[in-house]
């Protein structure tokens, strides 16, 4: 007997449980992501008008991914219906393009890549991650930026030239672009240029009109043209010393000096006098806050209004390689009451539950830094035996190709995992049975080895549409010892 053969006969067109990840999960995509959530949905989400952080630590499997998608589709929908009010959403989720360029400027060993990852790292990932999507924005959309003051321009291409990391095309030819379409120092207010060429042309002229001069020896007049060009000589050693500042300060970015220091020219000494640049002091952070705040305001004009930061994927890194220890040492920075409260932003964390354990054992100084009480606290992401079960029969009638088999009444209410396992098993058990398997993942994985179970013990010829108790049982206990199992190979700290 084939899984496809049973499923079809209840009407589903295609298995529901096939898929464990709601990266790749096309059911959840097609029909789960906008109409199935998590109990604690609301306290996640919160409201988009008022942005605000949450911080969520769930098992592998409970639905940390799929809240993430959930609310960025959420938030997509929303910033159609509200055009003026936007939210700017930022996926903060792949760290290891960040850790590989954090360890090569610290020049640090593996086992000790992450003792010095401070605040301000996470806060130059997520400027870096929220100016390359606007920059892709500006591109793509062609936005009016003289909508945009002139302080209001030169933040933006500030933020560029730190945080830009397009790979595309060139960058420099990405920030010249962005820098003439805002209007911004156009190419005939570059005083340095302006004198050093001037001069040139100036000395190129006297040769041509006085022939007498053309008798002199001809050093000084090679050596006065040069003259010309001191202050742009000045200014070209000046920002190469300020790209060499800003490159040693963001450590988890890959910026190219000559193409940095290109930008910085354009410039004018007093754009960049008193302007926060990255560097790696104590005062680190603060600078980032003000660079933040710039972003902010760029943000606002362009009709944005708030900012979601998403946190997930944090055991995945090639770096942290699932350990606890190492999660901690990446996430714990992060949490800091000041950043996590930044007006009009909120930053939403989805942990592993194995960081629990390590919240639990901070002490008060901890805890007053990062105040977890004000931060809409989920822990664990947890779902019971008829919340898994509701889940179930939802993704069974996302899949339905029929209304199925009817019920014993002889209607029909759509395929429900009810109609599938035989009532010997009592409803209640069924639901007991299912809140024993803790995750969505894991009733997936059970649910998919139940059917294959089932249809192993039954032929084409005599099919039999319900699922016995026996198989039942005996399939849930293997799973459950497998999970155990599984437990103790990868405990939670």
């Amino acid at each position: 007997m084939k899984i496809d053969q049973f499923l079809r006969h209840h009407g589903i067109g295609s298995n529901p449980f096939s898929e464990e990840d709601a990266q790749t999960d096309a059911v959840f995509k097609r029909a789960c992501l906008d109409t199935i959530h998590h109990p604690a949905w609301d306290k996640f989400f919160g409201s988009p008008s008022e942005p605000s952080t949450a911080l969520v630590f769930g098992e592998k499997g409970s639905g940390k991914t799929a809240l993430r998608l959930q609310a960025t589709a959420e938030l997509e929908g929303y910033n159609r219906e509200n055009p003026d009010a936007r939210v700017f959403v930022i996926s903060y989720d792949d760290f290891n393009p960040f850790l590989d360029h954090f360890r090569h400027a610290t020049r640090s060993s593996t086992a000790k890549v992450l003792d010095s990852w401070r605040l301000q790292d996470h806060m130059d990932a997520i400027l870096a991650l929220g100016v390359t999507q606007l920059v892709d924005k500006l591109t793509v959309d062609k936005t009016d930026l003289s909508i945009l003051s002139e302080d209001q321009r030169r933040d933006l291409l500030v933020l560029a030239a730190l945080y830009d990391q397009s790979t595309g095309e060139p960058i420099q030819r990405r920030w010249s672009r962005l820098r003439r379409r805002s209007g911004f120092r156009p190419l005939w207010s570059r005083r340095d240029l302006q004198i050093g060429f001037g001069v040139t042309l100036f000395i190129l002229l006297l040769l041509g009109l006085f022939e007498g001069l053309r008798t002199w020896k001809m050093l000084p007049w090679v050596l006065l043209p040069l003259v010309g060009w001191l202050y742009w000589g000045w200014r070209l050693a000046g920002a190469e010393l300020k790209a060499r500042g800003i490159r040693n300060g963001l450590r988890v970015l890959s910026r190219d000096s000559a193409a940095l220091r290109g930008e910085l020219l354009w410039f004018k000494p007093s754009d960049l006098g008193g302007q926060p640049l990255p560097s790696i002091g104590r005062d680190g952070a603060e600078e980032r806050y003000e660079l933040l705040r710039k972003f902010q305001g760029v943000l606002k004009t362009l009709s944005y209004a708030g900012i979601i930061v998403l946190v997930d994927r944090v055991d995945e890194p090639q770096l942290i390689e699932g350990d606890p220890r190492k999660m901690r040492a990446l996430i714990w920075p992060l949490l800091d009451h000041k950043f996590l409260r930044h007006p009009g932003i909120g930053t939403k964390l989805l942990l592993p539950i194995e960081l629990a354990y390590y919240l639990e054992k901070e002490d008060k100084e901890f805890y007053d830094r990062a105040r977890p009480d004000k931060l809409n606290l989920i822990k664990p992401l947890r779902w019971t035996g008829p919340s898994l079960y509701d889940l179930a029969s939802d993704r069974l009638q996302a899949c339905a190709s029929t209304n199925g088999a009817p019920d014993s009444d002889g209607t029909h209410k759509g395929p429900r995992l009810r109609q599938m396992i035989d009532e010997s098993v009592g409803d209640q058990a069924l639901k007991d049975a299912l809140g024993n398997l803790r995750t969505p993942r894991q009733l997936f994985k059970f649910l998919h080895r139940l059917l294959e179970e089932h249809c192993h013990r039954h032929t084409e010829d005599a099919p039999r549409w319900q699922i016995d108790a026996d198989t039942f049982r005996t399939t849930l206990s293997a799973h459950i010892r497998d999970l155990d199992a599984f437990d103790r190979g990868y405990g939670h700290g």
